[in-house]
């Protein structure tokens, strides 16, 4: 509506308003006091000379009261707001996700299986970050930069989409190649905070790169690190061979992860160790992370006012001109 965004600057004058109907109740007093009255056993003769304009003589008073309210509000000084904002990101966030892509990360106690759960989740996590760089790494028995640090989020979910198992990549899981690798995509980085999401869903098997030796690195470049053990306690259905079309078997293996390794690396650097066991945690993981690594958002408002009172103290101005001018013609002889 047009009036949604109009503001009184000076509220308390509308406390004026009640003069009004004290002078309503004025003006009848004095009328009738000025009112003679005649008593007569008829008014027969007196029919018809009561004429239009001296009922209508009230007019007047209701066009200075009208007027008067007009002037009450223009001091109330009306005006409409337009506000407008501009936001400026004041400390932007590097991450770089660090995925396991090893045979075991297509075991399926998270659906359909635990790769393809993770970038589900991680999809809508670089989503939820629009003022932060984000690159991928790829590792498995060693480890390579998928997409380095960009800020083209469309980027980033083509390339994570892209990310599947493949013989390409040495079997294995080489967890210090890929904090490693992490660590140098991001240590030139200038954010004024660096963060690296590792996730595994094993033990370190092989790598040139010692874990611990890794995870002083990323302190000393001031990363920190968030761990994520990825998969159920206990038994889960994990590929255990190649069939000769290509495609695996399955059957019920161990879910073994180093955990204390994990937390020690997480530790560390001052991140944080989770462990996901199904898809829910999975998401909720993200979703801490997300808010323990918030984004700095200056924002500025601009308030742009334009007052609203001077056309009620011209049409109030109006009110008295025409009051004036018909109580010096028209009423002249009524008033």
């Amino acid at each position: 509506m047009m009036f949604d965004n109009i503001e009184f600057l000076n509220k308390e004058l509308f406390w004026l308003l009640l003069l009004l109907p004290i002078a309503v109740v004025w003006y009848v007093l004095k009328h009738r006091q000025q009112t003679a009255e005649l008593k007569m056993s008829s008014i027969k003769g007196f029919k018809g000379s009561s004429t239009f304009w001296s009922k209508f003589k009230h007019l007047l008073f209701a066009l200075r009261l009208i007027a008067l309210a007009l002037l009450i509000t223009a001091l109330a000084r009306p005006r409409t707001v337009d506000v407008s904002t501009k936001t400026k990101t004041t400390r932007g966030i590097d991450i770089v996700m660090a995925i396991d892509v090893s045979a075991s990360m297509l075991a399926k106690d998270l659906r359909p299986n635990r790769l393809e759960a993770l970038k589900e989740v991680a999809a809508d996590f670089i989503d939820g970050r629009p003022n932060d760089r984000i690159g991928l790494v790829e590792y498995a028995g060693e480890a390579y930069t998928k997409t380095p640090i960009t800020s083209d989020k469309s980027i980033v979910q083509r390339s994570l989409r892209d990310i599947k198992y493949n013989t390409i990549i040495e079997g294995g899981t080489a967890i210090g190649m890929g904090l490693g690798t992490s660590v140098n995509r991001l240590k030139d980085s200038r954010a004024k905070s660096k963060v690296i999401i590792l996730l595994t869903d094993g033990v370190n098997t092989t790598g040139a790169v010692d874990p611990k030796t890794a995870s002083v690195l990323a302190l000393e470049y001031g990363i920190k690190v968030y761990a994520i053990g990825l998969g159920t306690n206990g038994m889960a259905l994990s590929p255990v061979a190649i069939n000769p079309n290509g495609s695996f078997r399955y059957g019920r293996q161990q879910v073994e992860i180093d955990e204390p390794l994990l937390k020690e690396i997480a530790e560390v650097t001052g991140g944080k160790y989770f462990r996901a066991t199904n898809n829910k945690k999975l998401a909720e993981i993200y979703k801490e992370i997300n808010k323990l690594e918030k984004t700095e958002v200056e924002e500025k408002k601009y308030y742009n006012y334009e007052e609203k009172y001077r056309p009620l103290v011209l049409f109030a101005g109006l009110l008295l001109l025409i009051e004036l001018l018909l109580r010096n013609t028209i009423f002249r002889s009524f008033v």
